[in-house]
């Protein structure tokens, strides 16, 4: 583990694109895999539609350890369409893949900021680096006048799902989704909300 300080900065730096691909894939992949996989082509697609103003990014020593995507405005850190899925799997696999993309969207509702998960390198966790990022998702939805942020945590995520609870969020909702279990790997969805402070 690193003793350096983290910076958290507003968006992925110009030429970290792969490297955030690398950090969503290794936090995400089990979920995305399905729809995205093999894991190297997944992560050339998360690289390839990043939308670098919708992260907030943990750096220490130049590098890139941790990063949180968020939904605001229509737009959220991975981007591409559903021509851009057909363009990069083919028309047949890539309709497969549309359709399993759309079971985990999440759209925000009217003043509420949608949070895309938390990923932070194995080596660096246990250095508040998740309450840091956090942390700045607040101030951009403070900023940004919403008033409530938004999440999803697999229920077999339960370390996310503390982290998120100490830092005020609280469960409003559960879903169950066996039928996702054999596909995406999850078998139920805990929505959770935090109110924003302004």
């Amino acid at each position: 583990m690193t003793t350096e300080s983290v910076d958290v900065l507003r968006e992925v730096p110009q030429g970290a694109e792969a490297r955030v691909a690398e950090l969503y894939w290794e936090a995400f992949g089990g979920k995305l895999g399905a729809a995205l996989g093999p894991p190297e082509a997944g992560r050339r697609f998360v690289a390839g539609h990043l939308h670098r103003d919708r992260a907030a990014v943990a750096v220490t020593g130049g590098r890139v350890v941790g990063v949180a995507g968020y939904q605001l405005a229509g737009r959220g850190l991975v981007g591409g369409d559903a021509a851009a899925v057909r363009a990069q799997y083919g028309r047949v696999r890539g309709l497969y893949r549309v359709f399993l993309l759309a079971l985990l969207e999440r759209t925000p509702t009217r003043g509420e900021l949608v949070m895309d998960g938390i990923a932070v390198d194995p080596a660096e966790r246990g250095r508040g680096i998740g309450g840091l990022l956090l942390r700045e998702i607040d101030a951009v939805a403070a900023e940004q006048g919403c008033r409530r942020i938004r999440l999803d945590v697999v229920a077999e995520n339960p370390r996310a799902r503390a982290l998120y609870e100490r830092h005020g969020f609280r469960a409003v909702r559960v879903r169950r989704t066996p039928w996702l279990r054999d596909v995406l790997g999850f078998g139920a969805v805990t929505t959770m909300h935090k109110e924003v402070e302004r």
